[in-house]
């Protein structure tokens, strides 16, 4: 009877008669016996295949290598070794499928070395870690918002509107590129597109769910988003996965108790239903801050302390106060110097913030208007927005979210004063009953880099995109 690695290691029976199937890790022979480690990606942890080599074909022996694939039937037994309480000793093998010149051989690869084979990643004791993490904290999200009396909401990924105004957009088109049809003026004529009006990728999902959540209530998108913004960070992906939910009646002090409940339940949901995988990242990065000589709070502890400490607030204005009086502001450390009130913050600088000063999550509110999207909701001062930021230690802005506009007038203002149009439809939504309400944006991709502790963001997503690299 075949059954998942991962149950066979924590339910199997000594003693039954089982079938296991899985691609090989690692080999062993000697005369008298063949070790073999197996992984079928159900779990962290592989099963040892003990067989005599009489039992096999010299043929088939040759062909039992790194990355071949095969089903083993015999008994589970308990384990002389101290990695696992069972193992198998197996008395017939079948070789499902040959893995010559394999490329990923039983020894350290570097990740920029394993981004070049992103299809085969998965099989790496690192990467399986972390994509199972990925998945469990998925299904909290979904499980936060549905405990919540949240509406799941697919929003378009094809869109004529730019949500932030910051014109990084994939354009999506039918037309032949090599023979664009033109208007009078030499601009492309979309009227003979597919939609017959220019459409792109959507940055975001927010403008339709802020629609939603005036008719259901409280929703929120999870779903892919796009931006042609020519960066090639570590934190930066050109196709990444947001969270975003937006909620009637809610002001911006709901909204950051609500960012704040999520972050917190998917820490505590990842750290007690994934406890092997991060063990596993925890030695992980352990052995890099070694070998780096460097000094960092391991991530277990990391997560643990995130978890039980209320983050901090602060204000835009007491924010920049902080920062000019640095001592890395005042000795030129920063790349960019913090001067002036207005200035857009840089990671560096939200990094500070929550690294050196307050040592826990930052929650900052109240930017200049000028600096932030069309659609945040003006305060009373006139110089400044309801919005909001939730700043991680070693990732900066992890959410991003505000109170949203709900007075008609000063939305039209906002807009033309940001070259916004055709929003018609949106305005729809001020004319028709306008309630306050309010959301933010929850960057997954950056989550799953705090929580696993790796470098790069694009060792996080299965097949990354970013300039210039489309691997799969």
């Amino acid at each position: 009877m075949y059954r998942k690695i991962k149950e066979l290691l924590q339910f199997g029976t000594v003693g039954s008669a089982i079938e296991a199937k899985g691609w090989i890790r690692t080999k062993r022979i000697n005369k008298q016996v063949i070790f073999l480690t197996i992984n079928d990606g159900s779990c962290q942890q592989n099963l040892q295949v003990v067989m005599a080599p009489s039992a096999l074909p010299k043929t088939l022996l040759n062909q039992l290598i790194t990355g071949a694939s095969i089903v083993v039937s015999g008994n589970l037994v308990a384990s002389k070794g101290s990695n696992q309480l069972v193992e198998l000793h197996g008395s017939q093998l079948t070789l499902l499928g040959n893995a010559p010149d394999y490329p990923l051989q039983p020894k350290a690869h570097s990740l920029e070395f394993l981004r070049t084979w992103p299809h085969l990643r998965f099989r790496t004791n690192t990467f399986s870690a972390v994509f199972r993490i990925r998945h469990a904290v998925s299904y909290a999200i979904h499980h936060f918002f549905h405990e919540r009396g949240f509406f799941y909401l697919h929003t378009p990924i094809i869109t004529a509107a730019d949500a932030e105004g910051a014109g990084e957009l994939f354009r999506v088109t039918s037309l032949n590129i090599a023979h664009l049809p033109k208007n009078l003026d030499g601009s492309i004529d979309f009227r003979e597109d597919f939609f017959n009006q220019a459409t792109n990728l959507t940055v975001s999902g927010q403008l339709a769910a802020e629609a939603a959540a005036m008719g259901l209530g409280a929703v929120y998108t999870f779903g892919p988003t796009f931006r042609a913004e020519n960066s090639n960070t570590t934190r930066h992906l050109a196709e990444f996965w947001m969270v975003e939910p937006e909620v009637a009646f809610d002001n911006l002090e709901d909204t950051i108790a609500l960012a704040e409940a999520l972050l917190k339940c998917l820490l505590d949901y990842v750290l007690k239903q994934c406890p092997t995988e991060l063990d596993f990242l925890n030695q992980r990065l352990l052995n890099y801050s070694k070998e780096q000589d460097r000094a960092e709070l391991p991530l277990l502890e990391r997560l643990r302390f995130v978890l039980a400490e209320p983050f901090a607030r602060i204000t835009y204005t007491e924010a920049i106060a902080l920062l000019k009086e640095a001592e890395s502001n005042k000795q030129g450390k920063f790349v960019y110097p913090v001067t002036d009130w207005g200035m857009d913050l840089q990671s560096e600088h939200e990094r500070y913030l929550v690294e050196h000063h307050f040592k826990r999550p930052v929650v900052i509110t109240d930017y200049p208007k000028d600096i932030k999207a069309f659609y945040m909701r003006q305060n009373d001062d006139g110089k400044t927005v309801a919005a909001m930021d939730v700043l991680f230690p070693g990732i900066g802005e992890i959410i991003g979210g505000s109170q949203r506009e709900e007075r008609i007038d000063y939305l039209e203002k906002a807009m033309q004063r940001t070259s916004i149009q055709d929003l018609n439809w949106y305005l729809d939504t001020r004319r028709f009953g306008t309630v306050s309400h309010s959301g933010f944006g929850l960057g997954l991709d950056r989550l799953i880099l705090f929580i696993t502790g790796m470098e790069n963001i694009r060792d996080v997503i299965p097949f990354p995109r970013t300039p210039g690299h489309v691997p799969c």
